[in-house]
């Protein structure tokens, strides 16, 4: 019989001996120990399987700072020799998930080019399945990106104006781009929640995030009217490139890339070193536009989540 629980304190010494050996993310111990010490990891979001007193099964699920529970799932393995690996490891999802009373999400992360390798095809499909099992069946691929001063500072093309707004005239902005918007998590929003719930949770999860609010701008036409907008934001880990868009009635005219260089040259002005930035493998224009500013896609995530909460 396997038993599925949250790790104790006395657990810590196997659940940091675990490795991963197929080709997917996984969180090594110095990671994991260094984040437990900071509660971004920690033992009640820690769960294990356990078979005659061996454990056969880890996921570790993630929070930010105080937060008072965890939104991912980072790694989830379970051992070979248990023979249904996608069934204990949906059970092991399961049983972390009757505890946690929000919206999660489990990302598996691969190198491009990953349904070409069966190795990783086949450790995909497992954890896929067993997510699917747990409840985490909306799934998203996305693009990972990522920026380095090498990659070269994109200059001012001159077409836009960017400046500083209040609350009230961003929340308006994300209004009017989540319009006709490419991006999965957004259009899932719209449809469940509506466009005023929408913009305001998506205003307030950069609110929320590591980044400065005096970083975001609002970019205008020469004429002066709102094109759309730039918000540079961060992670626990780095800066990334946040959220950008461009209002319906100024797309096709590549302020896309204008807007991509005003975050770009924001960071680089900062000194950093690396920016990170993800997309929808279907948001096409956007990942073109990544592309064009020098950033190069470094792995893909396959997001796997819960239903939207309404």
């Amino acid at each position: 019989m396997i038993i599925y629980r949250a790790a104790a304190p006395a657990d810590l010494d196997r659940v940091t001996s675990w490795t991963v050996t197929e080709p997917v993310g996984w969180i090594p111990a110095d990671r994991y120990l260094a984040e437990l010490a900071e509660g971004m990891y920690r033992p009640e979001w820690t769960w294990i399987a356990e078979h005659d007193g061996q454990v056969v099964g880890r996921a570790l699920w993630w929070g930010p700072k105080g937060s008072p529970h965890p939104v991912a799932l980072d790694c989830l393995d379970v051992d070979p020799a248990v023979g249904d690996r996608a069934a204990v490891a949906a059970e092991l999802m399961r049983a972390a998930l009757a505890g946690f009373p929000e919206p999660v999400q489990y990302r598996i992360k691969v190198t491009r080019g990953w349904r070409d390798d069966p190795a990783t095809s086949a450790a995909v499909e497992w954890r896929r399945a067993a997510a699917h099992a747990a409840g985490l069946t909306r799934e998203v691929e996305r693009l990972q990106f990522e920026w380095a001063p090498a990659d070269g500072v994109p200059p001012a093309a001159g077409r836009l104006r960017f400046a500083e707004a209040s609350d009230e005239e961003f929340l308006a902005v994300f209004r009017r781009i989540a319009e006709g918007s490419l991006d999965a998590q957004t259009r899932a929003n719209l449809a469940a929640k509506g466009v005023d719930a929408t913009a305001r949770e998506e205003m307030d999860f950069y609110l929320r995030a590591p980044g400065m609010r005096e970083w975001w701008r609002i970019a205008y036409t020469r004429e002066g009217e709102v094109a759309g907008m730039a918000i540079p934001s961060a992670t626990s880990y780095n800066v990334n490139v946040g959220y950008l868009g461009v209002v319906p009635e100024f797309r096709g005219r590549g302020y896309v890339d204008e807007v991509l260089a005003e975050i770009t040259r924001l960071h680089a002005a900062n000194g950093e070193s690396r920016i990170t930035a993800t997309t929808d493998m279907g948001n096409t224009p956007m990942a073109a536009a990544f592309g064009r500013a020098g950033y190069r896609n470094t792995e893909i995530r396959i997001n796997l989540s819960n239903d939207v909460q309404p």
